[in-house]
C-alpha cells in the first residue's frame, strides 16, 4: 500500500484530494487485467476525505462498489422497469423482486459454498442453473396412473 498524494498533480482537482494505491493478489479464480503486473492487482483510488487509515478508506470504497453492485443486480432481476400502472402493485411487485434477490443471495451463500456460481450475476445464475433445473423437470415422465 502506498500513499501517492504528494506524488501526482492534483492542482486541477480540489485542494483536499488524496489519492491512495495497493498491490493485492486477485481472488482465486479472477481475471488479471492487462495492466496488473507481477500477478497482482493494482487499485487506485482518489477520495477527498483524509480521516483514517488507508485501510479504513479502501474497505469504505469496497463496501461502496458492493452496493453499488448489489443495485445494479436489482435493475437486472426487475426494479429497472415496473411493469404495472397502479402504485400499490408496482410496491408489490418490488416487494417480490426483494424476495428474489434474498433468495439468490441465499442460495449462493449455502448451495454454492465452495462453486464459482458463488460470484455469478443473477442472469447467468437464471440461464446456467435455474433454466436447467427447470428443463429437467419438464423432461421427467410422470408414471401413468
Amino acid at each position: 500500500m502506498a500513499e501517492l498524494t504528494g506524488m501526482g498533480d492534483l492542482s486541477g482537482g480540489r485542494r483536499e484530494c488524496g489519492s491512495s494505491s495497493a498491490a493485492n493478489a486477485p481472488n482465486p479464480g479472477a481475471r488479471l487485467r492487462s495492466f496488473d503486473s507481477d500477478r497482482h492487482r493494482i487499485t487506485c483510488f482518489v477520495t477527498g476525505t483524509h480521516r483514517g487509515q488507508f485501510a479504513d478508506q479502501e474497505l469504505r470504497h469496497r463496501h461502496r462498489a458492493r452496493c453499488e453492485d448489489r443495485i445494479r443486480c436489482a435493475k437486472d432481476t426487475g426494479v429497472r422497469n415496473l411493469p404495472l400502472h397502479d402504485f400499490a402493485a408496482n410496491q408489490l411487485w418490488l416487494e417480490v423482486v426483494v424476495l428474489v434477490a434474498d433468495l439468490t443471495t441465499w442460495a449462493q451463500m449455502l448451495a454454492f459454498k465452495d462453486h464459482p456460481a458463488r460470484c455469478w450475476e443473477p442472469k447467468r445464475l437464471r440461464l446456467r442453473v435455474f433454466l436447467t433445473a427447470a428443463a429437467m423437470g419438464r423432461l421427467q415422465v410422470l408414471p401413468a396412473p
